[in-house]
């Protein structure tokens, strides 16, 4: 699926990974998130996912030209999720918003793992 705006000069269309890779490198700026999840449906586990696999811990979709972002986490120990949570939704709506263009619609956040920082 990809986003489509009409602007004065023509047409822009931006594939839905690249949005994904965007948010996906937005969160894990965010104090409190040690990195995106990978999560296995087939045997519930999680991973951490490396920097070069950002993508794979976010879902994006579009629905009237508005978006839809599902994020799959792991958060340090030690520090507030709600608090962590509130933040990422907020870095990641603006980030998104400004490079897009588009409205961001909706962010789901799925906590899947604790991690020490070392």
């Amino acid at each position: 699926m990809k986003g489509r705006m009409n602007t004065d000069m023509g047409k822009i269309i931006v594939d839905t990974d690249v949005i994904a890779k965007y948010a996906g490198s937005s969160a894990v700026e965010c104090f409190g998130i040690v990195g995106m999840a990978s999560v296995s449906v087939r045997d519930g586990f999680s991973k951490l996912l490396r920097m070069e696999s950002l993508a794979h811990g976010v879902e994006v979709t579009i629905e009237n030209n508005k978006l839809k972002i599902k994020m799959h986490i792991i958060a340090a120990y030690g520090v507030s999720i709600q608090a962590v949570c509130e933040n990422l939704i907020s870095n990641v709506k603006y980030k998104v918003e400004e490079f897009t263009g588009m409205e961001v619609a909706d962010i789901v956040v799925s906590v899947e793992g604790i991690r020490v920082n070392e």
